[in-house]
């Protein structure tokens, strides 16, 4: 069965027939200043929940935070950017780079008529992007690992160059397992294996 639109599309609910809602956000308080100061949750129940987590864990299976986590909405974007694909990718390298992170690999996805998913492999964890141009907005996923990262210097980048209007910023750091915490993965630089070559075909 061939997939339509609503299918491929970030928002499954959007199709042409159907056109999206605009919700519109109160501002918060500039980039720059929650990047300084963001090291929230989303809301109070979910505090209450991470504090019950918290007391419930075990010391002799948690160890030190992993990395952080950054889920970063945009909005109020430039439209013609959030649908520029070869822009995103230049942005999205950027923001990798910015962050002290090393970038692997890099997939994009343009949508028609509009809309772009982007997502970047990083030794270190993963950016991804959605857009929605329509909207102006942009669902932003920052995740790294090591102490030599910073993800929030990515999310200043996207939203810097993306010109969002306002944002929101959630930001929490990742626990890892006792058993792997000294565990160091590098990233191979080797080439990917060629595919067998096809059997002659017998006259």
């Amino acid at each position: 069965m061939t997939q339509g639109l609503p299918c491929l599309h970030p928002h499954p609910g959007w199709s042409a027939d159907t056109p999206p809602q605009t919700t519109d956000h109160t501002p918060t308080r500039p980039i720059i200043d929650t990047l300084a100061t963001a090291e929230t949750l989303a809301t109070v129940d979910t505090l209450a929940k991470a504090e019950t987590l918290a007391k419930t864990s075990s010391s002799a299976n948690i160890s030190a935070t992993v990395g952080k986590h950054c889920i970063l909405e945009l909005y109020g974007c430039d439209q013609a950017r959030l649908d520029d694909e070869a822009f995103l990718r230049d942005t999205i390298t950027s923001a990798a780079r910015r962050a002290g992170a090393t970038l692997l690999n890099l997939i994009t996805h343009r949508f028609e008529p509009q809309g772009v998913t982007g997502l970047a492999l990083l030794a270190e964890s993963h950016i991804s992007i959605h857009t929605w141009p329509e909207s102006g907005y942009a669902a932003v996923d920052v995740f790294t690992c090591g102490d030599h990262t910073m993800p929030e210097r990515a999310c200043a980048v996207l939203a810097d160059e993306l010109a969002a209007a306002h944002h929101k910023l959630t930001s929490f750091r990742r626990e890892t397992p006792a058993a792997i915490a000294e565990v160091e993965r590098q990233p191979s630089h080797e080439a990917p294996p060629s595919p067998p070559a096809a059997a002659a075909l017998v006259a």
